[in-house]
């Protein structure tokens, strides 16, 4: 029943039964997380569920208070090659709104491997990342103010927005390198390289 609420559709039997599927699929991938990419159940309809810009969770409405839980599910969401993102047990997909990325990246340590800059980052749901080839940093520049928003691939299409008071930390780090003929503003990390935006743009924001 695409476009239906779950609570509406004979597949599920709603929030309750799927957060027991979400914590038994948990516990069988105890050594790392549910392998999601590699189920294909059929779409039981859409759930009230949405993820905030701030990152909270809502379920009808209201904020999902038990950090627990957010963290159950956030172990069984998948983002589609059709852009929507999913809560995916081996027997149902559901689909939730995600208003901009389903995570946001609260914290950053500078280290290094390989004599390289190693940023490594943690979400608001547990997950730790080094931004590197695997988990590339992008940056997008939105808004009448010019707000600068940068992004860290986390796992599958799944993506953190790197909070505001990091991201300052983040710049910080930053340094001009030519890339392609072009001076770039970038940022280092596990041997790659991140453009944030040209060099010059940066010095007329900077005015």
């Amino acid at each position: 029943m695409a476009g239906e609420e779950i609570g509406k559709t004979t597949g599920a039997a709603g929030l309750p039964a799927l957060t027991t599927r979400a914590a038994a699929d948990r516990n069988d991938g105890a050594k790392g997380m549910p392998p999601v990419e590699r189920w294909n159940p059929p779409f039981c309809g859409d759930l009230d569920m949405e993820i905030r810009a701030d990152g909270t969770w809502f379920y009808l409405g209201t904020p999902i208070g038990r950090a627990p839980l957010v963290r159950l599910f956030s172990t069984v969401l998948r983002k589609d090659e059709d852009g929507k993102t999913y809560l995916v047990t081996p027997v149902e997909k559901v689909g939730i709104r995600v208003v901009d990325a389903p995570f946001v990246a609260v914290e950053m340590s500078v280290g290094e491997e390989d004599g390289e800059p190693a940023l490594t980052f943690r979400t608001n749901v547990g997950d730790v990342v080094t931004a590197g080839r695997e988990h590339p940093l992008r940056f997008v520049i939105q808004g009448e103010n010019a707000e600068l928003k940068p992004y860290l691939l986390v796992r599958g299409r799944l993506e953190a927005l790197v909070s505001r008071a990091v991201m300052y930390e983040l710049v910080e780090l930053g340094e001009v390198i030519d890339v392609e003929g072009r001076a770039m503003f970038c940022i280092r990390s596990g041997g790659e390289i991140f453009p944030v935006m040209p060099a010059d743009e940066l010095d007329a924001l900077s005015r």
